[in-house]
Formats: structure tokens, C-alpha cells, sequence
């Protein structure tokens, strides 16, 4: 709670305080209304979640609109659907997202995280367009204590995350974690070599669970939701990870991503030492977020 807390720090600074001058009042009237609505509008919720919070306000006239605008950020939150639960062994997680998003170094905080809940995992260098990428990935591996599996520059993605599932079932490896290269969601046929990765993993490797994990950087607020929805549309993404929500003012923009995509946030990023990357808890981040 604390990390996370600290995490929304410049986005609770930009909208609790002008919030709650703006609602302080018992009854309120219309411009403190449209006031507020605004400061929903500038901490990046959205305009679904805008309107339904500045109706909730409405509907409760007198009272603690604090606890209004809380109530409604937890019901909204709580329609997103809940992660599947992977089934079969082992779980393959392809990292995906644009570049510069924090891939890599997510990808090695959630290798420390898996390794600290007792489980075994393998490093796939899947980015093998850029040697610092494999580099940064290796040290990562380094860092944590967790093999990589790496070929040379150049080399075929899908044929490398191929081998690290396959030396993780040969291992009895619990979890498989596969590093891709930096795309723009517009380049179709970057686009098309992420969807190989995947093609090649089920058609060769049954049993196993795999799934796809959108990193998303958190200054980029709503901006985002474009970029999501094209890796979206035909990747199995089940989860979202927003880094870097210790430096951005627009943490709200976790509401309509969420919202827009129906896939649930799982971690956020919240800083740069390996264990700055928090599970995603709604209860305490509107609880972070409104100051409760």
C-alpha cells in the first residue's frame, strides 16, 4: 500500500486537493459541479467514468461526495473482468508493447517477484534486433539469479522463445517469461512476427499456458488506449502492466484503459529498484488515489 501510495503521488496532488475544494460544500451547486467534472476530466479518467461519478455526486446531493467519487471508482473497477487462471505447465508469458515502455526491466522485476513466491523461471531473449536488448536481459538474469535463453542478433523470435519452452519443460520450470522487441502498433509486419511467436508456441508446445502481457507506460495516460487496442485486437492479452506511475500525474488513466480494453491491470511499475513493481489492488489504489 505504501509503494503504491507513494506511486499516485503527483496524480493525488493534481486532483484530490482542487477535488475536494471543489465538493466541500454540503449541497453543491452547478458550477462547483462542472468544477469538478473537470478535474475528473484533467486527472485522465475518462469520460465514461467522469459522467458516471458527477451523476453519482448528483444522486447524492448532501453528504460525503469524496466518498461518492470513491464508491463509484471501486463499482467501475469492479465490472472489469477478473485474469483468468492459466491453466497447464508452463506458463509462457510473452511481454509485449511499444518501445520504451519499460519491457526489460519489468520483465526482470517480475522474475524476482515469481522467484520470491517459490516458483522456478526462464528468461527468453526475444528481442533479437538489438544486442543491448539482450544484454540488458542477461544482466537482469544476472541480477535475479534466473537463466536466459538467448541466440544470436538477427535470429528468429519465435524459434527463441520456442527453445526456452521447451528447455523449461525439459527443466520442470514453472514459468517462462519472453522478451520481444520494441514495436509501433502501426508497423503491420512487426505486428505479424508477434503473432508468429504465438502461432508457433501452440501449434509445437501443448500444455502449455500461454498468455500475452500489454506493457503500457503510464505518462502516456489515455494516449495509450490506441496503441492497446492494435496489440489487442489479435494477440491473447489477459493482462496489462502500467509502469512508471511514480513519474507521471495521469495514474487515473488506469480507470478507462481498463474500462476500454476489458483486461485487467495486474501490476504497476512504481519506481526502478526490482521490487518497485506492486500488484494491482483496486480497493488501495482509489484508497491511494482519494487519500483514505
Amino acid at each position: 500500500m505504501k509503494r503504491i501510495f507513494q506511486g499516485l503521488r503527483k496524480t493525488r496532488e493534481r486532483f484530490l486537493r482542487p477535488l475536494r475544494d471543489a465538493l466541500s460544500s454540503g449541497e453543491l451547486d452547478e458550477e462547483a459541479i462542472e468544477e469538478a467534472e473537470a478535474i475528473l476530466y484533467s486527472a485522465d479518467l475518462g469520460v465514461e467514468a467522469t459522467e458516471r461519478i458527477i451523476e453519482s455526486i448528483r444522486e447524492r446531493g448532501e453528504g460525503d461526495h469524496m466518498q461518492a467519487v470513491a464508491d463509484e471508482l471501486l463499482s467501475i473497477i469492479d465490472e472489469i473482468p477478473a485474469p483468468p487462471v492459466p491453466e497447464g505447465s508452463p506458463r509462457v508469458i510473452v511481454i509485449i508493447g511499444v518501445n520504451g515502455v519499460g519491457k526489460t526491466s519489468t520483465i526482470g522485476k517480475l522474475a524476482a517477484r515469481f522467484k520470491g513466491e517459490g516458483k522456478s523461471v526462464i528468461l527468453a531473449a526475444g528481442d533479437t534486433f538489438r544486442a543491448a536488448a539482450i544484454d540488458q536481459l542477461e544482466l537482469w538474469g544476472e541480477r535475479t539469479g534466473t537463466p536466459v535463453v538467448r541466440q544470436k542478433m538477427g535470429s528468429d523470435p519465435a524459434a527463441v522463445a520456442f527453445d526456452a519452452v521447451q528447455s523449461a519443460k525439459a527443466k520442470g520450470v514453472d514459468i517462462v517469461i519472453v522478451d520481444t522487441a520494441g514495436r509501433l502498433h502501426t508497423k503491420v509486419n512487426l505486428m505479424e512476427e508477434l503473432g508468429k511467436i504465438f502461432r508457433v508456441l501452440r501449434d509445437r508446445m501443448e500444455g502449455i499456458a500461454l498468455e500475452a502481457w500489454l506493457i503500457l507506460d503510464a505518462n502516456s495516460g489515455q494516449n495509450s488506449l490506441r496503441q492497446a487496442e492494435a496489440f489487442t485486437e489479435g494477440l491473447p492479452v489477459t493482462g496489462i502492466v502500467l509502469t512508471k506511475l511514480d513519474s507521471t500525474a495521469k495514474g487515473g488513466a488506469i480507470i478507462p484503459i481498463q474500462q476500454k480494453l476489458g483486461i485487467p491491470v495486474l501490476f504497476v511499475g512504481v519506481g526502478e529498484s526490482v521490487e518497485d513493481l506492486e500488484p494491482f489492488d483496486h480497493s488501495e489504489f482509489v484508497s491511494a488515489l482519494i487519500g483514505g
